[in-house]
This record gives structure tokens, sequence and C-alpha cells, in this order.
């Protein structure tokens, strides 16, 4: 497996952790209320569970199980996939800190262009190893 692969799929993993430890404290209070302003968390736990770990799984398990051989050179360029991880990440950061620093709205949207440039980079770098079967 290749190593941004890996690093995607460890990385989904942490934010699925993150993701439902928030979530369960957020249900937790459904029951036994903690304190009013923990519902304000429920934007985090809707970035981490949601884009952190489904688009982080998904980037590294396509770029690892793509077909591998293009042009003579294993998988092309590995460096759109690293940017890729990079901006996914920093967006999914933004998106659920964002919200809970009272950061500005223009900071938020940042966040999710920088999300949305992730998905076109991974986008753009798969695409070339989609092929017909037997060529």
């Amino acid at each position: 497996m290749p190593t941004v692969s890996r690093y995607f799929i460890r990385t989904g993993l942490v934010w699925l952790g993150l993701g439902f430890t928030v979530g369960a404290l957020l249900l937790f209070h459904k029951g036994l209320p903690l304190h009013p302003a923990l519902w304000r968390w429920l934007p985090a736990h809707i970035e981490l569970a949601l884009l952190g770990w489904t688009l982080n799984l998904a980037l590294g398990v396509a770029y690892w199980s793509f077909p591998r051989f293009l042009h003579g050179a294993a998988r092309g360029p590995a460096w759109p996939i690293w940017l890729a991880y990079g901006l996914l990440n920093a967006g999914v950061v933004v998106g659920a800190l964002g919200p809970l620093l009272g950061a500005p709205g223009w900071l938020l949207a940042a966040g999710r262009a920088a999300q949305l440039g992730a998905a076109a980079l991974a986008a753009a770098a798969l695409w070339p190893r989609i092929k017909p079967h037997g060529r």
C-alpha cells in the first residue's frame, strides 16, 4: 500500500474517533444535560464524521486500488495526492474549529474551497488511470 494511502486512512480513522467522541458527548447531553454550549460542537461532529472520515478513507483507498501503471510509471506523480491530503485535512480542521472559535465566514469558505480543491486534485490524479478493460 502506498504511503500516502496509509496517511489518508490513518488520518480518517483519527477523524472518525474524534467525530464519534463528540457525537457521544452530544448524545449523552440529550439524556443528561451537561452544558447548553455543548450544542456548538454539532458542526464539528458533522465535519469530522462526514468529511474527515469518509473523504480521507475514500481517497486513500481510491489511490491504492486504482490501476497502478500509468505510462510506464507506477501510479504517476505523487505530489498531487500529497497536496490533496494537505488541503483536505486543512479544510477539515478549519471546518470543525471555525464555527467553535467564531471564525469569519471567509475563513470557512476558504476551508470548503480547500476541500473542493483536494477532491479536484485527487480526481485529476486518478483520471488518467481509468482505462477500458484490456488496455
